[in-house]
């Protein structure tokens, strides 16, 4: 008799898995909230400017690429790689143009920085070793099965993991590897990719580069939204049942031990098995009340957060590109104000986003669509009180960057908040990557993909193992996917 599964969630990683499970046989039906699918990788119109409302770089697109020969899909996924990755800006005037081939990216910071050439390409073939001896570990299968650990690709990255930096923090080995404090910074800006801070992370996380530099940044044909849409695609293809506008509101759970139905929108769905694509705070604190819940994993520190300023710009600006970063001229001080005061500093590093440099219908003719992030607190208190003093600040500091009024060419406007990503993802808070890897044990901290307790009970998505961003939900649906194939089939 076919096995039937319930998914709470259709972002990424509660697509991917679907998608999986269906190929393995199983009868899946995926339960939506919202109107729409792909979490914080929906998208948002604004009279002609359309903008990817949240997770916007591209990395190891292979692991759509693998979903789709998976399912054996008439649907194309279409993608670009970028020659240049990200414009850096300086308060003090200094650019860069981090360029995808690693030798000219080298010789540019060789040229502009004064940093030696081989140590720059020196670091980025480190970071490649750790990578590739840690991804089995850390990435590609559940850190919580004995079994796992017992290889011998598994056990080289636990006995080279000392050596690798986890004992220190990724601004100590920057420091130890570059002599300018510009190019300290744009390595230490990494550990912004899963909300955490580069002065706690452990240095071993300096490897998140590798994957633009030496493996490639890429973006959709029509934008990071395709990403979704070809989610949507495939599952449909595969089966798979999604429905929209029903919220979870409970779980029927059997003797603490097993889960027997999904409640949404008044009504019970029996399932054989269940999966959670939400923050597992939401799951645990909402969804299961009376279960026993992983204390210790929900009173760790969270990741950041986000403020989003969404502009339609009635003007191209010919000397930024996809990605854009205007920084702090006190980094140090940004981390200590978003983890310890709990607030976003008066000059905040500013993340510009312009996809009609690429996706020419993506803005009016002449025009650009701008999606601006600072990165912030999680929220505590359901309430932003620094919004509009943020905007100033934002729009202070692109003036002085930019040489330019940008409030004069802003025709088009949203804004995204900690409390807005909160109650459009069920994300903790607002957090972006569940709890934060300040520690140096962060990775072995994440909840698993399964529980403990709940036998019938699996988890992806970004506050889980192996953590937040495209690529590692993706991941996380691979593993649960492999999981529930050895103990349900």
């Amino acid at each position: 008799m076919t096995k039937t599964v319930g998914i709470i969630g259709a972002g990424i990683g509660g697509l991917a898995l679907a998608i999986r499970l269906a190929h393995l046989g199983f009868k899946v039906t995926v339960f939506e909230k919202n109107s729409y699918a792909g979490g914080k990788l929906s998208e948002l119109n604004l009279n002609g400017y359309r903008f990817d409302k949240g997770p916007s770089l591209f990395t190891m697109p292979s692991l759509i690429d693998e979903l789709t020969v998976l399912q054996q899909s008439k649907h194309s996924f279409e993608y670009q790689k970028l020659d240049v990755i990200t414009h850096y800006f300086y308060a003090d005037g200094t650019q860069l143009k981090a360029s995808a081939s690693v030798d000219a990216f080298a010789t540019e910071l060789s040229e502009k920085l004064h940093e030696k050439k081989e140590s720059v390409l020196k670091y980025l073939r480190r970071n490649a070793f750790y990578y590739k001896t840690t991804e089995d570990l850390f990435l590609k299968q559940s850190l919580h099965q004995f079994k796992n650990f017992i290889n011998f690709k598994t056990l080289k990255g636990i006995l080279l993991a000392p050596f690798l930096g986890i004992f220190s923090t990724m601004n100590k080995k920057n420091e130890q590897c570059f002599t300018n404090p510009k190019t300290v910074q744009l390595f230490n800006r990494y550990a912004t990719y899963n909300g955490s801070n580069p002065y706690k992370a452990p240095g071993l996380m300096n490897m998140i580069s590798h994957l633009e530099f030496n493996l490639g940044a890429y973006l959709p044909k029509k934008g990071m939204h395709q990403i979704t849409t070809h989610l949507v695609n495939l599952a449909a293809e595969a089966g798979v049942t999604i429905k929209y506008h029903e919220k979870v509101s409970n779980l029927a759970l059997q003797n603490n031990q097993r889960i027997t139905s999904i409640c949404s929108n008044g009504i019970d769905h029996d399932f054989d098995i269940v999966a959670s694509d939400i923050d597992m705070h939401v799951l645990y604190k909402q969804l299961l009340p009376k279960s026993l819940t992983p204390k210790k994993l929900l009173k760790q520190e969270k990741s950041s957060s986000a403020f989003v300023f969404y502009w339609g710009i009635n003007k191209e600006f010919k000397e930024l590109g996809l990605h854009n970063i205007l920084f702090s001229d006190d980094y140090k001080k940004e981390f200590d104000a978003i983890f310890s005061k709990q607030e976003p500093i008066d000059d905040p590093t500013i993340y510009i986003n312009i996809t009609s440099k690429y996706c020419k219908n993506d803005a009016p003719v002449g025009c650009e669509n701008w999606f601006v992030m600072v990165n912030v607190p999680h929220n505590k208190e359901n309430k932003i009180q620094y919004a509009s003093t943020l905007r100033k600040n934002v729009i202070h500091k692109i003036n002085s960057i930019l040489k330019t009024d940008i409030e004069r060419h802003i025709v088009e406007e949203s804004t995204l908040n900690p409390v807005d990503i909160e109650n459009q993802t069920s994300s903790f808070g607002g957090s972006l990557y569940g709890n934060s890897s300040n520690n140096t044990f962060a990775a072995f901290l994440r909840h698993s993909n399964f529980s403990s307790t709940i036998n019938n009970l699996y988890l992806v998505g970004g506050s889980v193992h192996p953590g937040g961003g495209i690529p590692l939900c993706l991941f996380s649906a691979k593993i649960a996917s492999q999981l529930i194939a050895e103990r349900e089939k």
